[in-house]
């Protein structure tokens, strides 16, 4: 039947052990970690045998053309799909704990329904907080050793033991089995313990459009749809432990992707290919194989109450999403003319907050972050492709287009996303979509006034760049003062270990309007493996981000850090910072400087 599944699936399975109802299957749920829907055969990849298991999965049952995540990262997005609420009304906006949800969680709602839970995998971004309460926890072998993430047969083998375990405690299942790749880090090469099946060349890859044509940017496409083909082996292995348990037969399988991958245009972002989602379901005796929804535009927020109706687990109405299961059937569903998009912060509490409708034809995306000089947080601009654009956009007129719109944006972004998937052509500004952009932006108002955004009130004001400022400001303020109350206290008497991973001289001389270098060595002790860098420039006394980088290193090493200084910062002032470690909270290390006086060119 199925091998694979497309980045998340949840599996429905009725256990041969109970007497369950067969309208009570189990459920279990796979998902790939930042993979593009296109990046698999079945959604138009043309690399050859990149995605036999997933491929097979997804033709066994009922594919959608039209599904959508809500956002591009990954602990707020996967807290949507299994709250069936958005972020603004789930709390979970960001990558922190919420130790008091306001809405019940898959695991909740399946336990009150008497199944068993399990989870492997993405374990602390899946849930608001951790530890949860699912019954078991398969992040280790039997032994207690933690599985390798890479390594397909660790999946296989969490989904025979996920299996055993309900099956000893007598219960109907959901169990969540997360793949991490083809997330960063890449497959590494010959040198990788865990081969994929299929090794995929620069010169074989295709390049999307939203990036470019480049043998730098090809080398890490390369490397990436190498990390597919082994998501794809993972895929394999789990659905071999379904099969093997006999189960196949008794399983609703409903697959997709977090978002997509993660690479400049892409992840941490709400374009098309941000949160296109190859979203498949099978469902023995329900769903018919090689079906393709070409009529519905569902999203992830509506996957929990769709698991709720095919299970028939206890309906919570204050859910924001609604539930699919009628199309599954094979009925058609009225009000499925668009999704809406919601982004608000990324993992280093950088709030550049957007929200955005998608229709089949149109997007339309809100940056009231954007004001001219602010610099999206993105977690991509560690990549070699992002370094790429930054190298070639110093004498490449149109890749400096690019990069500027990847750092700055604007406030509206409108695209014609049957012809330019890409968001290659912002339509904001021409006369011939006035109609329809009033039209998606009446839409988001309404969505806004039906969810209570926290967003609505300057949405209404949203020509107003002092009120659009005041918004963000008011925004980045609370979490920085989140992240101060989440700070744990030491206990009396001990003094934080000191770990320093890096070392830098920050500039003390700057001119406005001109690009300032630095050096920074690291040397990662080998305990640590990688280690995440966020690289800052602030203005004002008050310290505002002006940039930010985010880069992973590893062992022994120096590299050269560039910013451009703004041309009129505020109070006349930058500083520096950096920190390691993969939260702030849990920082490794923190280097400050002090307030640097900006120097004029005319001075």
């Amino acid at each position: 039947m199925i091998r694979s599944l497309l980045a998340v699936s949840i599996v429905c399975l009725m256990p041969v052990w109970s007497q369950a109802a067969p309208d009570r299957p189990n459920v279990l749920i796979v998902t790939v970690d930042d993979m593009n829907a296109d990046s698999i055969g079945a959604y138009g990849c043309p690399l050859p045998n990149i995605s036999p298991n997933m491929d097979r999965l997804v033709k066994s049952g009922l594919r959608f053309k039209y599904a959508h995540v809500q956002v591009g990262n990954c602990m707020p997005g996967r807290n949507v799909m299994w709250s069936g609420c958005y972020p603004h009304n789930n709390a979970v906006e960001g990558f922190y704990q919420v130790k008091q949800p306001p809405q019940p969680h898959l695991v909740d709602v399946m336990k009150s329904a008497g199944y068993f839970t399990a989870i492997s995998g993405k374990t602390s971004h899946s849930t608001p907080y951790n530890p949860y309460a699912w019954d078991e926890v398969f992040d280790t072998d039997p032994d207690g050793k933690p599985y390798n993430k890479k390594n397909p047969a660790a999946y296989g083998a969490a989904t025979s033991r996920a299996i055993a375990a309900a099956k000893k405690a007598g219960k109907p299942f959901c169990v969540m089995i997360n793949v991490a790749d083809p997330h960063k880090p890449f497959y590494k090469g010959v040198d990788d313990p865990f081969q994929p099946s299929h090794v995929y060349q620069a010169d074989q890859v295709p390049v999307p459009d939203f990036l470019f044509d480049d043998p730098v940017v090809r080398e890490e496409l390369a490397l990436y749809y190498s990390s597919v083909s082994r998501s794809d082996d993972c895929v394999g292995r789990i659905m071999d432990s379904l099969k093997a348990s006999g189960m196949e037969e008794q399983t609703v399988v409903i697959f997709l992707s977090d978002h997509g991958m993660p690479l400049p245009f892409a992840k941490t972002q709400l374009y098309h290919h941000s949160t296109h989602t190859p979203l498949a379901i099978y469902w023995p005796g329900v769903t018919q194989s090689e079906t393709l929804d070409k009529q519905h535009m569902v999203s992830a927020v509506d996957l929990l109450p769709t698991i709720m109706d095919i299970t028939g687990a206890a309906k919570h109405p204050s859910m924001d999403g609604r539930s699919f299961a009628t199309i599954v059937r094979g009925e058609t569903q009225a009000d499925r003319e668009f999704v809406v998009k919601e982004y608000n912060e990324n993992a280093g509490r950088s709030r550049d907050p957007m929200r955005a409708v998608q229709t089949k034809q149109f997007l339309y995306i809100f940056n009231p972050w954007s004001n001219g000089t602010r610099v999206f947080a993105t977690a991509t601009t560690g990549t070699s492709s992002y370094r790429r654009l930054a190298a070639l956009a110093k004498t490449d007129a149109s890749l400096a287009k690019r990069l500027q719109i990847y750092k700055h944006r604007v406030v509206e972004e409108m695209y014609d996303v049957a012809k330019d998937p890409a968001c290659l052509h912002n339509l904001i500004n021409e006369n011939k979509y006035e109609a329809v952009i009033e039209q998606q932006r009446q839409r988001l108002l309404a969505w806004m006034e039906k969810t209570n955004d926290h967003m609505l009130p300057m949405y209404r004001n949203r020509t107003d760049a002092d009120a659009r400022e005041a918004y963000v400001v008011a925004m980045e303020a609370a979490s920085a003062a989140r992240g101060s109350k989440n700070k744990k206290p030491k206990p009396q008497g001990t003094k934080p270990v000191k770990r320093d991973v890096f070392s830098a001289v920050f500039p003390k001389e700057v001119t406005a309007a001109t690009t300032v270098e630095y050096s920074l060595k690291h040397d990662v002790p080998t305990a640590h493996g990688k280690v995440g860098l966020t690289i800052t420039l602030k203005q004002g006394n008050k310290g505002a981000r002006v940039d930010r980088r985010e880069i992973t290193v590893e062992g022994k090493g120096m590299l050269v850090v560039k910013f451009d200084i703004p041309s009129n910062p505020t109070d006349g002032k930058v500083s520096f910072a950096i920190w390691a470690g993969e939260d702030f909270e849990n920082k490794l290390q923190y280097l400050h400087s002090q307030p640097v006086t900006v120097k004029y060119l005319d001075d």
